[in-house]
């Protein structure tokens, strides 16, 4: 598993082996099993999280009880509550293993000393806030403009892995449309293809 956060660092910092392997041996990587909750809606949060293996749900609960996926992290996928606009510092979201997880865990408390203590590790950071925002604005720009379809199809595209890690109903959810609507557009889609 630490290979793989090596890969990550390799392509956003110019660390020098020597470098990147004490980063390493300084995180914590802690494993955690399907259905555990890592933040609720309404707490403040301590940690971030970089997944390493397995997947995370991102989602609120409105006024009406009704439950709202707004994001699935993956392999490769920070996580971070960029809650720092509100005054109580609260999530509006919560976190979920949708799947048995091996996450790399930082502790917000203690960011500023990693950050005194490997300079690139905030440069790093930085770089990954940006490169995921971009997608992020894209990917939130083309939803908008988009038909259920035509966001199916692009999920199908982009991250093809949710379709078979996630809960259709999720999926439904995260597509902003009904699990019925989802099972209509999927069998729509299939038989295009063939």
């Amino acid at each position: 598993m630490k290979r793989i956060l090596l890969q990550y660092m390799t392509r956003f910092t110019t660390l020098n082996e020597e470098e990147q392997q004490a980063i390493v041996e300084d995180i914590l990587i802690k494993e955690y099993e399907k259905g555990t909750v890592l933040l609720r809606q309404g707490d403040v949060p301590a940690q971030c999280y970089f997944v390493l293996k397995g997947c995370v749900r991102q989602y609120s609960i409105d006024e009406t009880g009704k439950e709202v996926t707004s994001n699935f992290y993956t392999e490769e996928q920070a996580i971070s509550n960029l809650n720092h606009h509100k005054q109580d510092k609260s999530s509006a979201y919560a976190l979920t293993c949708l799947e048995d997880c091996i996450l790399v865990v930082g502790d917000l408390d203690t960011e500023k000393d990693m950050y005194n203590k490997y300079s690139q590790l905030e440069t790093m950071t930085r770089k990954m806030i940006e490169h995921n925002l971009g997608k992020v604005q894209d990917e939130w720009a083309s939803f908008i403009a988009s038909t259920p379809e035509e966001r199916y199809k692009a999920l199908l595209r982009t991250r093809p892995h949710l379709v078979d890690r996630v809960p259709q109903y999720q999926l439904a959810s995260y597509l902003g449309i009904t699990p019925e609507s989802l099972s209509r557009i999927k069998k729509r889609v299939y038989k295009d293809q063939f």
